[in-house]
């Protein structure tokens, strides 16, 4: 007797369980509800439409009922909202939302993928007209017809999170002024603090209005009050706080839910019933290096969950492997990806680990479109097991930690990074690959080779005058250096040491951390005990200072900024 697998919710998780369905019983009968119109979109590329890079918001429609029912046989009824879930009859309460008829319909087995609904705060002015989230095509659509009138010039944002990065670019490409306000000290909580001023600076660079450490306190008609105080003129406002997993059904159903808010599902994908499977954005998932539940909006996981929810239907095995949080986004001109647990993860999972940051070229510098890249690499310490990284700059970054992301999946060291075999043209690369390079400087600060500082202490050493050497050469320190920093060429320090002091540390910096570590090594040889590199060096200390300064107009630690 053949199968009746209904699915309820679409687009990444669904959409894929059906599918998969499909391929491995040709004589099922897949019956997928959706609420909304589209059951098949793209809802990664949701903001492009804002700029038009995705000129038309059909576009983003992937499939419609009718190329489901032709090509893969998948019954898919939109504009159809599954109310309740009756598991002693195995059937579900499905509501037609344009006629408000309802009906039952059975299964067999049973694939919730709802996905996860957008935070709305609990203050004034969330339900009015010029207020918007971004969850679907239809969202989407009316935010620009909305922006798109001549009434309408600034845009608030709300959460520096991927949709809101992603709605703040494609918003400013439109022409729109925009504000883009976080909450927290920071924008896009994978990368760490250090990494994220960059982004920071990207933004402020593009004309946005960034302000981070302040929260949405109201929305008026023509603006919005932060918990600051600040008034902030706004004609439309998108609320991109975050989500939170779309779990009522679950719920009404008597399922369990997980300790972070997740439907809780098991090795297969199976909830507390065993004829109901959940993925995609509503469930509570299991990392992969932490030990621990957490839940994860990506639709690459999604995906992947899906299929293994359909195939354990007909018992084919699956290795669950965990999750890592692989993601990358694109800001303006640059590019930003980071995998695994960045240091605030490790911190909070009592992971002991050390990190280098490092910014080499993305390819030989003699080819065209070579820039520098930031990348950052956490490893455990002792073991030298890979925990994560972080990349940004105008190149290949997604790449690079797409290496990591593989390293870690296999339990990756720092010597295997060191060996990793990897393609290389100069227009392509450096023969000594950026992670090639970031586990070469990782081994030497895990065998103690060296002592390192990070950018985020300069500040507090130049305060307290300590003594910085810049080993960069002389035309260089003149564009911009250190206010209490001295200058030691790499080419003249070895004729210079009277000048270098041994009874006290020396902190050495050059453009990007390659000749003061260098200069470190040599020093060391010379007698030198107390010596230690600025990881990231003059360029990575402009970065970080740089939106700080911009915003609370502190004094400043550089005579000039160099960001080249």
């Amino acid at each position: 007797m053949s199968k009746k697998i209904v699915v309820i919710g679409g687009v990444a998780g669904g959409a894929s369980a059906a599918a998969r369905a499909r391929r491995l019983d040709e004589h099922a009968e897949v019956i997928m509800f959706e609420r909304g119109p589209h059951v098949s979109f793209s809802n990664c590329a949701l903001p492009f439409h804002l700029s038009g890079i995705v000129e038309n918001s059909e576009d983003l429609v992937l499939m419609n009922p009718k190329q489901f029912k032709k090509q893969y046989n998948i019954e898919a009824r939109v504009n159809s909202e599954v109310t309740s879930i009756n598991r002693k009859n195995k059937t579900v309460t499905v509501k037609n939302v344009i006629t408000g008829e309802s009906y039952e319909e059975s299964y067999d087995k049973l694939v919730l993928s709802p996905g996860a609904n957008p935070i709305i705060p609990p203050i004034q002015g969330t339900d009015m007209d010029h207020v918007f989230t971004v969850r679907n095509v239809v969202d989407i659509a009316k935010l620009d017809a909305y922006v798109k009138q001549d009434n309408v010039k600034q845009v608030a944002v709300i959460g520096g999170g991927f949709i809101g990065i992603e709605v703040v670019e494609n918003l400013r490409l439109a022409g729109l002024d925009v504000s883009l306000i976080e909450f927290s000290n920071q924008v896009m909580a994978p990368f760490d603090y250090d990494m994220a001023q960059i982004l920071h600076k990207e933004l402020i660079d593009q004309g946005v209005n960034l302000i981070v450490n302040d929260g949405l306190a109201k929305i008026e008609a023509s603006q919005i009050e932060l918990q600051s105080g600040k008034i902030l003129a706004a004609d439309a406002v998108v609320l991109a706080i975050g989500v939170k997993p779309e779990t009522t059904l679950a719920e009404q159903a008597g399922l369990e839910i997980g300790q972070t808010g997740g439907i809780k599902v098991d090795h297969n994908y199976v909830t507390s019933d065993s004829d109901i499977y959940a993925v995609g954005d509503a469930i509570e998932v299991y990392h992969k290096l932490t030990h621990q539940p957490t839940r994860l909006a990506l639709a690459g996981p999604a995906q992947r969950q899906a299929r293994a929810a359909a195939d354990h239907m007909y018992r084919i095995p699956h290795r669950h492997t965990g999750v890592i949080g692989s993601s990358c986004i694109h800001v303006f001109d640059q590019n930003a990806a980071a995998t695994g647990l960045n240091e605030k993860e490790a911190e909070r999972a009592g992971i002991a680990y050390d990190f280098v940051y490092i910014i080499p070229n993305d390819k030989v510098g003699l080819m065209p479109e070579s820039h520098p890249m930031h990348f950052k690499l956490i490893y455990e310490y002792p073991t030298g097991k890979i925990l994560g990284a972080q990349g940004i700059g105008k190149g290949n970054v997604d790449k690079r930690v797409d290496v990591i992301a593989t390293m870690i999946t296999m339990g990756g060291t720092l010597e295997d990074l060191k060996e990793l075999e990897l393609c290389y043209s100069p227009m392509f690369g450096t023969a000594k690959d950026v992670v090639n390079f970031a586990a070469l400087v990782a081994l030497n600060r895990l065998n103690g080779e060296f002592k390192q500082v990070p950018v985020t202490k300069v500040r507090e050493l130049v305060e307290n005058n300590a003594f910085i050497m810049d080993v960069r050469e002389k035309h260089e320190y003149e564009c911009g250096h250190l206010t209490n920093a001295v200058n030691i060429p790499l080419s003249e320090f070895r004729n210079r040491l009277d000048e270098i002091p041994q009874n006290q540390p020396v902190y050495v910096h050059c453009r990007s951390a390659q000749r003061s570590y260098n200069a470190v090594m040599a020093l060391q040889h010379l007698g030198y005990k107390n010596v230690y590199n600025i990881s990231g060096s003059y360029l990575g200390i402009c970065l970080y200072e740089y939106y700080t300064d911009q915003i609370t107009g502190r004094e400043k630690i550089v005579t000039a900024y160099n960001f080249k």
